[in-house]
C-alpha cells in the first residue's frame, strides 16, 4: 500500500485505488455497495478510504448516475408507533448503520394516514429515493400497490401478503417460530393454551398463528384465540376477553412482547400470578421482554441481520439482479414469565 502522506490535495477515488493497490473500478463498486469485490480488496479500499481521507463527491455522482445516492425507510403506521415499538427503532437504526458504511443516506418516510400516504407516493415517485425498504405491510394497504405501478424498486420487512411473488422481502421464519413456542409451553406443562394474534392482514399476525395452530394440532382451541393490533393496550383488552370467557387457561402467547405484557397486566388485575398460575411468552426480543418484571420468554428477531441485509437486498434489486425472499431463523430465549 502507498504511503498517503504523500497527498497533498484533496484525495480522489484515483488516489484511492493506489494506496490500495487496486483498480479504480474496484473501488468505485466498493463505495457504491456492489458485489463482485474480493475481501481482501474490499478491506484495502475500506482502508485507503480511511487514511486518505477521501469522501464521495455524491452531487456528481447523482447527476452521472441518476440517482439520489439515498433509500427510505418507509413506515406504513401512526407516527407515535415509530417511538412506542421498539422494533421499529432498532431496524431503523441498523438499516442506518448498514448504509452509512456504503456511504449512502437513510430517508425515514411514514405514512399512516391517506394524506401521508399520498405525500409519500409524490415524494418517491419524483426519484428523491432510489428505492423503499417497506417496514410494515398490511394487506389492506394500498401503497404496495402504487409503488409497484410506478416502478419504484422496493423489499419488504416481513412477506408481503398478497405480493409474496412480487416483491422480495427479508422474513423470519414465522410459522417455524410459533411452533417452537408453542411446543416449549406444552413442554413445561400447559394444555389449555391461548394465543393473542396480531392483524390478520399482517405477516407476523396470519403466519404465527397458523404456526401456533398446526403445532397444537387436535388441542387447538379457537374460543381461546383473541387479536390485538400489537398494541400494550390491545393485548390487556385480549386478555380480559379471554378471561370473561373462561378461567381454564395456563398459558397465553402472545404474537410480539408488547401485548405479552399487556397480557400480563389484564392477569394481574384478575388476580392471577404469572408464570405459577398462567405461563407468558411473547414474540420479538426488542428490548422490552428483557426488562420487564418478570422478564419474558420470547422469540428473538436478528434485527440487525434483518436490516443489513434488506439494504443488500435493495441494492441488489438496483443493479438489477433478481431476488427472492430471505428467511431467517428465529431463537428461543427462555425466561421467568414461561
Amino acid at each position: 500500500m502507498q504511503d498517503p502522506t504523500t497527498l497533498r490535495r484533496k484525495p480522489t477515488i484515483r488516489d484511492v485505488a493506489t494506496v490500495a493497490g487496486v483498480s479504480r473500478g474496484t473501488v468505485s463498486r466498493v463505495i457504491n455497495g456492489g458485489h463482485w469485490v474480493s475481501p481482501e480488496a474490499r478491506v484495502a479500499v475500506e482502508e485507503a478510504i480511511r487514511v486518505t481521507g477521501y469522501t464521495a463527491n455524491h452531487a456528481a455522482r447523482s447527476l452521472a448516475t441518476g440517482r439520489a445516492n439515498s433509500l427510505a425507510f418507509l413506515l406504513t403506521e401512526p407516527h407515535h408507533l415509530l417511538f412506542e415499538d421498539p422494533t421499529f427503532s432498532l431496524l431503523l437504526r441498523g438499516a442506518a448503520e448498514a448504509l452509512a458504511q456504503r456511504n449512502m443516506t437513510l430517508v425515514l418516510l411514514v405514512a399512516g394516514t391517506a394524506a401521508e400516504r399520498e405525500n409519500v407516493e409524490h415524494f418517491v415517485e419524483a426519484g428523491h429515493v432510489d428505492g423503499v425498504m417497506l417496514i410494515s405491510s398490511h394487506e389492506s394497504d394500498p401503497l404496495l400497490d402504487s409503488l409497484l405501478r410506478a416502478g419504484v424498486p422496493t423489499v419488504c420487512c416481513g412477506v408481503p401478503l398478497g405480493h409474496r411473488a412480487d416483491v422480495p422481502a427479508v422474513s423470519v421464519d414465522e410459522s417455524g417460530s410459533a411452533r417452537i413456542m408453542a411446543r416449549h409451553l406444552r413442554d413445561r406443562g400447559a394444555r389449555r393454551i391461548a394465543m393473542i394474534a396480531g392483524p390478520r392482514d399482517t405477516p407476523g399476525g396470519r403466519y404465527r398463528l397458523e404456526g401456533f395452530r398446526d403445532e397444537l394440532g387436535a388441542d387447538f382451541v379457537p374460543e381461546l384465540v383473541e387479536e390485538g393490533d400489537y398494541s400494550m393496550d390491545s393485548g390487556v383488552a385480549a386478555m380480559t376477553r379471554l378471561l370473561e370467557r373462561t378461567r381454564d387457561i395456563d398459558a397465553v402467547f402472545a404474537a410480539n412482547d408488547r401485548m405479552a405484557v399487556g397480557a400480563i397486566t389484564a392477569l394481574r388485575k384478575a388476580g392471577l400470578r404469572v408464570p405459577e398460575d398462567v405461563a407468558v411468552a411473547g414474540f420479538d426480543d426488542s428490548g422490552l421482554a428483557g426488562r420487564h418484571e418478570p422478564p419474558l420468554t420470547t422469540m428473538r428477531q436478528p434485527w440487525d441481520r434483518i436490516s443489513r441485509e434488506m439494504v443488500a437486498m435493495l441494492l441488489d434489486v438496483l443493479e438489477g439482479m433478481p431476488r427472492d425472499t430471505m428467511t431467517l431463523p428465529t431463537e428461543l430465549v427462555v425466561r421467568e414469565s414461561a
